[in-house]
């Protein structure tokens, strides 16, 4: 496999990865640099948050120099105007118009269709905590390349409040489950090829479980998704059954079938 630069975009402000760091959590460029080494060594990876920059000339002068960018996860939402996301969403406008392939992960893709003129809300069918359940390909997704090998329906690590509810034009729908339409996409904007997954194939249910008691304050008063400890620690041991059930690489296929698809460039 030949040497590939690849740029991974930080979604979380820094005081979300510095409260991870303080509870041993990895962020979530950490877990996805550790999941895309998993198929090679051969990476140059590079790391970049747009909230923490004052101006992208850091590194919008070699930016063309990528071979891909995957844009990860945050605990952010899209429709929370504030300076960070803005940012974010500049950033993106940015690497539509110099990176050729973009794979667009949870809040990645949130930031991506936004940027390309859809939209994206608080989910009116629930949220994922932990576990996205019975995502099924449809017909555009059975003969797509993300998509090779996957099992028809599955399940995947995902943790996310909100939904696309408005494709950028010209998008192609690639999969969904009960409680998102959208859970793949693939669509084009300036030079990019977007590659978009609503959950999260790189990060572990293991990584799930630990996210969900050092945010279970959180799920329990503000997001109001569990009514106690008790229903949290059900929905936990729900998950550790699907650890038992899962193979690491079905669960991180699409993540592989990205680093072919910029291989065969």
């Amino acid at each position: 496999m030949r040497n590939l630069n690849l740029l991974v975009v930080e979604g979380n402000l820094q005081k979300e990865n510095d409260n991870f760091r303080k509870h041993g959590i990895q962020t979530h460029a950490e877990s996805l640099k550790d999941s895309l080494e998993y198929y090679s060594k051969n990476l140059n990876i590079d790391v970049f948050n747009p909230c923490s920059e004052k101006s992208f000339d850091r590194i919008l002068p070699n930016i063309k120099k990528y071979d891909g960018l995957i844009w990860g996860g945050s605990s952010l939402n899209i429709y929370n105007d504030c300076i960070e996301i803005r940012r974010q969403i500049s950033f993106m406008k940015e690497c539509f118009k110099n990176i050729k392939k973009i794979l667009a992960i949870c809040w990645g893709m949130q930031v991506a269709v936004t940027a390309a003129g859809g939209s994206v809300k608080k989910s009116t069918n629930g949220a994922h905590i932990g576990i996205a359940k019975d995502i099924e390909i449809n017909e555009n997704g059975a003969t797509h390349p993300l998509y090779k090998s996957k099992k028809k329906k599955f399940n995947s690590p995902a943790f996310n409040f909100d939904e696309v509810v408005k494709l950028p034009e010209g998008a192609i729908h690639l999969a969904s489950n009960k409680v998102n339409k959208v859970q793949g996409i693939n669509f084009k904007s300036g030079v990019s090829d977007v590659w978009g997954l609503q959950y999260h194939p790189e990060i572990t249910y293991h990584k799930m479980i630990t996210l969900i008691k050092f945010r279970k304050d959180r799920l329990i008063n503000d997001r109001k998704c569990f009514k106690d400890e008790l229903e949290i620690q059900k929905h936990i041991e729900f998950i550790e059954q699907e650890i038992k059930r899962s193979e690491k690489n079905s669960r991180m296929l699409e993540l592989k079938n990205w680093l072919n698809y910029l291989l065969a460039a």
